[in-house]
């Protein structure tokens, strides 16, 4: 949709559905909030890649935005100082050259081009030279170990030199009910855990077969995000986390090779998703990989401003972003090579800025309020699981934590979501605030993606922080949820993690403003605050936060 200019009048935020109020919010500057996304996401920044040229760049900017938006150095102590960056050291593994990689079907080899019918991941488990010949193939339905629901996929198949093929999301996606929370993706259908379980069930390798709906992407995203440089955590052993293959493989490819093992996927798909399955070998089915990999271990940043509380300076509010995308990958159809990350995630980083300038010009608030853009989100939410293993600030006095990532740059909606609509008092208090600007609160449209678990929240989440990430409505002031709806669906078959996510002249960022004032406004309640917001009673993070209940008194 082409949004149309703006008055300068519009640009301020009076554009608030109830201008009437906006003067409870501070003055966000829309043309800022563009300007950050238009340099944070030139070809100059190469797509912000973790420990790249495009990494020097992006923290060189945003340090200095934060500087001269008034915020403090909030990073690592060295001599007594803090500096402006936490260290996150990473493992980057990336495969060199081309793979080698086939399929042998009773006998009968057939060729495997690495982005079409398959996306292999570079080892992660430590290797640096994969050699399979003749792997046995597996497959083991959704993938999923969960005793407390009584499940189990592998039944005690032995997969020591085999590969495992699952599927993506969980048994009951499709159904909707079920023993995994219906159409909620829980975390057993996130691909991250599939990986895990492989490695804990002592597989050689596991393909993931992709299919669009219940991936929540297309293929496109599974080639870009797989196929070029990973990272993780150092870890002291990395393969009781990964096997020594990962990947996934084309859902219509995958229905050929079952086929040709004289098995019938839609079938087998169709018993998965009940808990009596058993893994079933495709027989006369092997796969061979070939390929080196370049191992390292290099230093990549998170980015922290802060603003000291004036009262309790050891409590602390957070906002959160990540501001790395996938930096250079595979061309597209025009030949581009740089994933600009625009949406995902300069507009968070920007967001990041400015709420830290309406901070700075604002009074100290009681406690303390820390600007983190982390790391290496892209590659599997690394910066803010470094940060939340790692605390800066310790987690059991962080009051709150609120994320940004992948707003919308166009106009006001009359409404906002969050990533999952996991049961808090935080989302409570904003749900409340929003109706200072007659925003309605709307649960994750797609609870089956399980963005819950996508975000930077999710690491504060699950050590008991009390953490969302905020999404932008699809209501649209103008157009309404049609124009909402044609707008998201565009993004995310045209430009999620694909290089055409690139800064459009015609982006107003008002909504975007508009959403910010909201944003400012809980965390100055809660650093004005003495409150402890906290998980419902039924929430599997509520136990952790009160184990570090005395911490707060």
């Amino acid at each position: 949709m082409k949004v149309p200019a703006v008055s300068l009048l519009a640009l301020s935020l009076s554009v608030a559905l109830n201008p009437a109020l906006a003067a409870k919010g501070p003055d966000i500057d829309a043309k800022r909030l563009s300007q950050d996304v238009k340099v944070l996401s030139s070809d100059e920044f190469e797509g912000r890649g973790p420990a790249t040229a495009g990494e020097t760049k992006t923290i060189d900017y945003v340090v200095a935005q934060m500087r001269t938006a008034g915020l403090q150095p909030g990073g690592d102590l060295k001599d007594g100082k803090r500096e402006w960056t936490q260290a996150v050291p990473l493992a980057r593994s990336e495969i060199k050259g081309t793979p080698a990689l086939s399929v042998s079907v009773k006998g009968k080899a057939q060729p495997l081009m690495q982005g079409e019918q398959v996306a292999v991941r570079a080892a992660q488990d430590g290797t640096t030279a994969v050699n399979i010949a003749n792997a046995p193939l597996v497959f083991a339905g959704y993938g999923v170990n969960a005793p407390e629901r009584n499940w189990d996929d592998f039944k005690g198949v032995d997969l020591k030199g085999k590969i495992a093929v699952v599927l993506i999301n969980d048994p009951d996606f499709e159904g909707g009910e079920g023993d995994f929370g219906g159409k909620a993706m829980t975390y057993y259908g996130r691909w991250t855990y599939k990986y895990e379980e492989a490695a804990r069930q002592g597989a050689l390798g596991l393909l993931i077969v992709h299919e669009t709906e219940p991936a929540s992407y297309g293929w496109a995203t599974v080639k870009n995000s797989n196929t070029n440089t990973m990272f993780d955590v150092v870890r002291d052993k990395p393969a009781a986390v990964h096997p020594m293959m990962e990947g996934w493989i084309q859902r219509d490819f995958a229905v050929d090779l079952f086929k040709r093992a004289g098995l019938d996927f839609d079938a087998l798909k169709a018993q998965a998703k009940t808990r009596t399955f058993k893994p079933v070998e495709l027989k006369g089915a092997t796969l061979s990989a070939k390929y080196d990999v370049n191992r390292e271990i290099i230093t990549s940043h998170n980015i922290v401003g802060r603003i000291d509380g004036a009262k309790r300076p050891d409590e602390t509010v957070v906002y959160s972003a990540h501001w790395d995308h996938l930096g250079v990958g595979q061309p597209d159809a025009k030949g581009d090579r740089i994933y600009n990350g625009a949406v995902d995630n300069a507009t968070g980083t920007a967001a990041l800025i400015e709420l830290g300038r309406a901070f700075a010009k604002a009074p100290k608030p009681d406690r303390s309020i820390v600007f983190l853009a982390v790391t290496a989100e892209e590659k599997g939410l690394l910066g803010s699981e470094y940060y939340a293993s790692k605390p800066l600030y310790p987690l059991g006095k962080t009051v709150a934590v609120l994320n940004m990532d992948a707003l919308d740059p166009h106009g006001p909606a009359r409404n906002f979501t969050t990533s999952g609509s996991a049961k808090q008092e935080l989302l409570d208090q904003l749900v409340a605030t929003a109706k200072q600007w007659n925003l309605d609160y709307v649960t994750d449209p797609k609870p089956e993606a399980g963005h819950f678990f996508r975000s930077d929240h999710f690491p504060f989440a699950k050590r008991g922080v009390p953490a969302i990430s905020f999404g932008s409505g699809n209501d649209l002031v103008d157009g309404g949820l049609e124009a909402g709806k044609k707008i998201e669906d565009a993004y995310v078959a045209d430009r999620y993690h694909q290089p055409a996510d690139q800064w459009e002249a015609d982006w107003t960022f008002t909504g975007m403003a508009r959403d910010l004032q909201l944003l400012y406004t809980v965390g100055h309640d809660l650093a004005d605050s003495d409150k402890w917001p906290n998980w419902d009673a039924s929430s599997e993070f509520r136990a952790a936060r009160d184990a570090s209940a005395s911490d707060r008194k």
